[in-house]
């Protein structure tokens, strides 16, 4: 069995803290537990492949209309529905980023080629290098997820919009990966979704599971205002992929506004306390604006961490990256200093 490459296994290893995956640490709400423990009583019939209901709650909460919209089993879901339902011959990713990306484009029979995002730049993105990457390759989709998986850097909108005419005048698709948006303190500030009017180009895509802590539900969205896109999707996926309980929880989520500033207001202060907490064990931070952190230091910490049930992700399987790269979600304050402390610990062992 292929050794498991994400955040999140704790399945295999006995672990106590997981930092490895970058879910919200208040969990799920009760408002989206009450929903699917009802749906639960409901779910004897098929769902409804075409996820009506939902669809229409999320047109409402975006003022996007529903026809625009489209469901899947996660996210992921959605990234391989893009792949093999458009199709590309060659495909632009920028690296280090989520891997799920050239995962799904090989699969379908892409050639994937990644513009590097450099250290010494502090693995800032620069459109400049992107778009020369872009004239020199001709890719027919790029991907870029904002913001970035693992650095937790985001651009503004307006760089993303400057990306989106580009790939409008070069004829290439743009997937903008939101799902990890809404943990910024101004997401708006961030967003392409409100231009996709203007580029039918651009597909948005975004998830329920990380936010509201519904990763094991499995749910996630896009938008896109070209139809024919949605369609070839459509042609590709599977149907019922999301589950009567996934849309009910999905549904409920949608009134938790409370919950999400509640959210917001916790990853903005856990995020600074664990950043100068790791920089005064001597860690290299970079100044992740989402709700996990990047940083580097010596290798093999992921295995030490582990002897006290601990568990972080190794960034060594991104590309660009290797042994000496973490990845840690934020958490609540009193689980951020137990980590502190273990992590220590574990330095004044080494």
């Amino acid at each position: 069995m292929t050794e498991y490459g994400h955040g999140g296994d704790i399945y295999s290893q006995e672990v106590e803290l997981d930092y490895s995956a970058n879910i919200n640490p208040l969990g799920m709400p009760e408002g989206v537990k009450e929903a699917i423990r009802r749906a639960v009583d409901q779910a004897a019939p098929y769902p409804d492949s075409a996820c009506r209901r939902l669809r229409g709650r999320l047109a409402n909460a975006y003022g996007i209309g529903a026809d625009r919209i489209i469901c899947g089993n996660g996210a992921a879901d959605l990234i391989f529905q893009l792949a093999w339902g458009l199709a590309p011959k060659r495909a632009l990713l920028t690296a280090p980023s989520f891997s799920e990306y050239g995962q799904a484009l090989r699969a379908a029979g892409a050639e994937v080629v990644s513009c590097m995002l450099r250290e010494e730049r502090g693995f800032a993105f620069s459109l400049e290098d992107w778009k020369k990457k872009a004239e020199d390759f001709h890719p027919d989709m790029a991907f870029f997820c904002n913001p970035n998986n693992p650095t937790g850097l985001a651009e503004p909108k307006e760089t993303v919009t400057e990306m989106a005419k580009f790939c409008r005048e070069m004829g290439i698709f743009l997937v903008v990966d939101e799902c990890f948006g809404e943990f910024l303190d101004e997401p708006e500030r961030y967003s392409i979704l409100g231009e996709i009017d203007r580029f039918p180009n651009v597909f948005v895509l975004k998830a329920f599971t990380k936010l509201y802590a519904m990763a094991g539900v499995r749910l996630g969205y896009g938008f896109c205002s070209d139809g024919r896109v949605l369609e070839a999707m459509e042609r590709v996926r599977q149907p019922w992929s999301v589950s009567a309980l996934a849309q009910a929880g999905g549904e409920a989520a949608l009134k938790e506004t409370e919950y999400v500033e509640k959210t917001r207001r916790l990853i903005r202060a856990q995020r600074e306390f664990l950043k100068n907490g790791l920089k005064e064990l001597g860690f290299a931070v970079w100044d992740s604006m989402a709700n996990y952190l990047f940083f580097s230091g010596d290798p093999g910490l992921k295995e030490k961490l582990l002897e006290r049930k601990i568990l972080i992700r190794s960034c060594a399987n991104y590309p660009g990256l290797d042994g000496r790269y973490y990845r840690i979600c934020v958490r609540t304050e009193a689980e951020n200093r137990r980590f502190l402390e273990e992590l220590k610990r574990v330095l004044e062992h080494r």
